[in-house]
């Protein structure tokens, strides 16, 4: 049977040809994910829907939108102060953003964290 051609390590600087398919070699596996102990916890299930249609009776219009004068309606669900940053799954920290909003404020969020991991 076929296999694929070895590849080097993706770990930066390292060139030892890796054949599992992993991406790294034995030097350098990379740990299984697991929630971190101190994660908050997350509203889920029909609580998370009763909270979401309520927040968008309560502000059917993107906030972000909003402040730059423009009328769209939320679609998303979002945290205003992220959970990875110290936000609470809470009502009062929640607001109701357009897609649009939501990608970009997403796209921010994770910038932020990969520059923490980073130790930037």
């Amino acid at each position: 049977m076929p296999s694929a051609a070895p590849k080097p390590c993706s770990h930066p600087g390292c060139g030892v040809l890796v054949r599992d398919g992993s991406g790294r070699c034995e030097k350098h596996k990379r740990e299984a994910w697991t929630k971190k102990p101190e994660a908050p916890r997350r509203v889920t299930g029909r609580r998370l829907q009763a909270e979401r249609a309520e927040l968008f009776r309560r502000q059917p219009l993107c906030a972000l939108c909003q402040l730059n004068g423009v009328v769209r309606l939320a679609t998303e669900r979002d945290h205003i102060v992220p959970l990875s940053e110290g936000g609470e799954d809470v009502a009062s920290n929640t607001q109701g953003l357009c897609a649009d909003c939501h990608e970009a404020k997403s796209l921010a969020e994770r910038l932020r964290a990969q520059a923490r991991s980073r130790g930037w």
